[in-house]
């Protein structure tokens, strides 16, 4: 495998640090809608996003909403970095990819084994708490549009690619927003150019007038990832 990976934080590894991990990682795939862990439940696998994104989800009674969302930026659940046997977090495939996966148990052997391997982690640790705490903000604060606009460039920015494989309903679920709305501000969007709505997928068509459209929060996000 050498060190030729697509996940950044394991990419951005020494190498001396990355060949004590090696030998523990395991490709899997990822399947749209697969539950990589499920909150309050033990953690058996940490999974490094290769491609994809998973979804970070905040359930309740009766609801549910979307925390934050991991990619090749990062891995999930966050939690065995901080000596956690369980997750406050389900943890679920939002667009299909791959993963590199290994046992929780061996990667907080490891990280107790080589502590520059644990603050290397801890670094993207942070930046998800950045992502989690200004999507809080966001729901409470900004308007169903801007909330909208700054989730697809994330999204958009998550898979580098325009075409996001998702539906309204979908959208609408995890970002906790009726989906009469989702569909208003999708067809508002479609009208001004930004982008264009096919069947289960959504093509971003003008990045830089989408992003014109996100809140403040989109770029903080961002930044804290850099």
């Amino acid at each position: 495998m050498g060190h030729l990976v697509q996940n950044r934080v394991l990419a951005s590894l020494s190498l001396r640090d990355f060949d004590h991990i090696r030998p523990h990682l395991q490709p899997v795939p990822l399947k749209e809608r697969a539950i990589l862990q499920e909150s309050n439940r033990h953690i058996e696998y940490v999974h490094f996003i290769e491609t994809g994104i998973v979804s970070l989800v905040t359930l309740a009674t009766g609801s549910l909403l979307e925390t934050a969302m991991v990619s090749s930026r990062g891995f999930a659940p966050m939690a065995v970095v901080l000596g956690a046997r369980t997750s406050p977090h389900r943890s679920t495939v939002l667009v299909a990819g791959t993963a590199l996966r290994i046992r929780a148990d061996d990667l907080q052997r490891l990280i107790l084994e080589r502590p520059q391997i644990r603050e290397h982690l801890l670094r993207y640790v942070q930046s998800l708490m950045v992502h989690g705490s200004q999507t809080a903000l966001c729901g409470v604060r900004h308007h169903l549009e801007q909330r909208l606009a700054s989730w697809l460039c994330l999204a958009s920015d998550a898979i580098s690619a325009n075409a996001i494989p998702i539906t309204h309903d979908h959208i609408s679920t995890i970002l906790g927003l009726r989906r009469a709305g989702v569909t208003e501000a999708l067809n508002r969007f479609q009208d001004q150019g930004s982008l264009r709505k096919i069947r289960g997928v959504i093509q971003i068509r003008d990045r830089e007038q989408l992003e014109q459209q996100t809140c403040s929060c989109y770029r903080i996000i961002t930044d804290a990832y850099r």
